[in-house]
């Protein structure tokens, strides 16, 4: 994820935020950090290109301007953009896409399914053999569409988004820690993620985009978007596969359809989940302070063992 304050936009940037991450590891740590470019007006193409030959860069990420958290450096103008996507589809480097417009007058939960219509049909119909994919989707409308492509599209889709609704943020008050963007909306999109994550299409995979951001930055009167799943990601995911009798389906999800997509070997490595509760904090504390751990809303039942 580049949207950092300032955002990755070069290749220099990505190596630098790289070596950042590696030098942060725990000794005996196995790791390996994929790099993203923050797609802008101004990217150079053949900056992006060397980045990618050289194997440093394994996606471009498109936040329109807006959108989301750190994402004022975003794209307003398409048509500027048009040469990267170009130079991309030419050596088939993903775009990875934040996919909601964000004009005042359309509301907030209609604004995935007229970014596919306005902005992600016609990017592709211009740029033929552009990989895309669209990060974690939100509405049925995004489920039909990437149904009705070809290899070319993946989409992600997220662990609080297979668990919440937008009753959960606004119902009996407002629940910061709920609130993600893009926001989720009405039952039957919930279930419609649930339905296409669980069924074994391999189009979609886990994308957790899991943000933890403080509690004294949730909590503010304009309080950051974005949910903290990392420490219960696969309890939560065990759960919601066998609610939908699909636990053989859960490995390809989560760490098989994504890498088929990009390009690259899964990990060799394995984790065992067995049924039984998981002992999980429900804060983390930090430097900056407490960050809090997602709640599902219910008793959790599997643990990573």
């Amino acid at each position: 994820m580049p949207n950092l304050v300032p955002p990755v936009v070069t290749s220099q940037q990505a190596m630098a935020y790289r070596d950042r991450i590696l030098a942060a590891l725990p000794a005996g740590a196995d790791f390996k950090p994929l790099m993203t470019l923050y797609l802008t007006e101004n990217t150079d193409p053949d900056d992006v290109a060397k980045a990618h030959a050289s194997g440093l860069v394994h996606a471009v990420k498109l936040y329109p301007a807006g959108a989301t958290t750190n994402s004022a450096s975003g794209v307003k103008d398409f048509d500027k953009i048009r040469p990267v996507l170009e130079r991309m589809a030419e050596i088939g480097l993903p775009l990875c896409v934040h996919g909601e417009v964000t004009d005042a007058d359309i509301d907030i939960f209609d604004r995935e399914a007229v970014f596919i219509d306005r902005v992600l049909d016609p990017i592709r119909r211009t740029t033929p053999g552009l990989r895309v994919v669209m990060e974690h989707i939100t509405t049925s409308n995004a489920v039909d569409y990437a149904r009705d492509q070809d290899h070319t599209l993946g989409a992600t889709i997220t662990t609080h988004h297979l668990v919440i609704n937008r009753n959960h943020i606004l119902a009996g008050g407002i629940k910061p820690h709920y609130y993600c963007l893009p926001v989720a909306k009405r039952e039957e999109h919930r279930l419609a993620l649930r339905a296409a994550a669980t069924s074994g299409d391999t189009r979609f995979f886990l994308g957790t985009d899991s943000a933890p951001h403080t509690d004294a930055n949730k909590l503010l009167p304009c309080g950051c978007a974005g949910c903290f799943t990392a420490p219960n990601t696969m309890s939560i995911l065990a759960q919601v596969f066998e609610e939908e009798d699909a636990l053989d389906q859960l490995e390809a999800f989560t760490s098989l359809n994504g890498p088929a997509f990009y390009r690259m070997e899964p990990n060799t490595t394995e984790i065992t989940l067995e049924k039984s509760a998981p002992s999980l904090p429900k804060h983390i504390d930090t430097e900056e302070g407490p960050v809090t751990v997602f709640d599902p809303g219910y008793t959790l039942t599997w643990r990573v063992a």
